[in-house]
């Protein structure tokens, strides 16, 4: 116990002789957290203020330690300054003075941000044949999503076409296409903080291309087209 720290005497007999030895006990406490930050939600751009305190005898040393990079900040506070959304992650906070294993815990950052639509393509289509359009949307918190056709008319689904919304995208399925399906269609992402949207066209696909070269000679050779030509050097 810390209360069992201090000076001593001892008493003995050498030679005869009475001694007095003097000695200083000193209780040594392991390094413990005794406080620190909550987990924490931030908009993107925003500072961030983690502290950690500890406790122990000898003085304890503090690490914050960022998992994603690996990177060590030394002291019981770790400022982040304008946060971007790829910093968003765990920290862990290690306290240690030698005397047992280190002391940590962890804080859990999370940065949110409006959504951002990645992929998005054009898809050909066939008459009575299945097709995918897909919008992909990183968000935090995660993006809601809506479609428009070209004419600004919400898309809904019949026996036709279904929307189906997954965490991090939409599709929009068309289990046979017909000619009302073709032309452009808009996917519109939101959250709290924003929205985004892109357009993609669900086109007529036409007949199949083949390429052939022979002696010198293209030919290219199409549902609607036949040509011939030759390089002449």
């Amino acid at each position: 116990m810390t209360t069992d720290e201090g000076p001593y005497s001892c008493s003995y007999q050498a030679r005869n002789q009475p001694r007095v030895a003097h000695i200083y006990l000193i209780v040594q406490v392991p390094a413990k957290i005794i406080n620190i930050s909550q987990d924490v939600s931030v908009n993107e751009g925003a500072n961030v203020n983690l502290f950690c305190l500890a406790v122990g005898r000898p003085e304890p040393t503090v690490t914050w330690k960022d998992f994603r990079y690996g990177l060590m900040s030394e002291g019981e506070f770790l400022d982040i300054t304008e946060i971007k959304r790829h910093q968003a992650e765990e920290f862990e906070c290690i306290t240690n003075n030698g005397v047992s294993p280190p002391d940590t815990r962890r804080v859990k950052v999370t940065v949110n941000y409006p959504p951002t639509i990645t992929d998005v393509k054009n898809m050909p289509a066939q008459l009575g044949k299945t097709a995918i359009l897909r919008c992909e949307a990183m968000a935090v918190p995660t993006a809601t999503f809506e479609w428009y056709r070209d004419d600004r008319r919400p898309v809904e689904s019949d026996n036709t076409l279904r929307i189906k919304n997954e965490k991090t995208r939409s599709l929009l399925l068309f289990t046979n296409v017909t000619e009302k399906h073709f032309g452009n269609y808009t996917c519109f992402a939101s959250n709290r903080l924003g929205a985004s949207n892109a357009s993609m066209l669900l086109l007529r696909k036409s007949g199949s291309l083949f390429l052939k070269i022979i002696s010198g000679l293209w030919f290219i050779l199409g549902t609607f087209t036949l040509s011939c030509f030759q390089t002449v050097k």
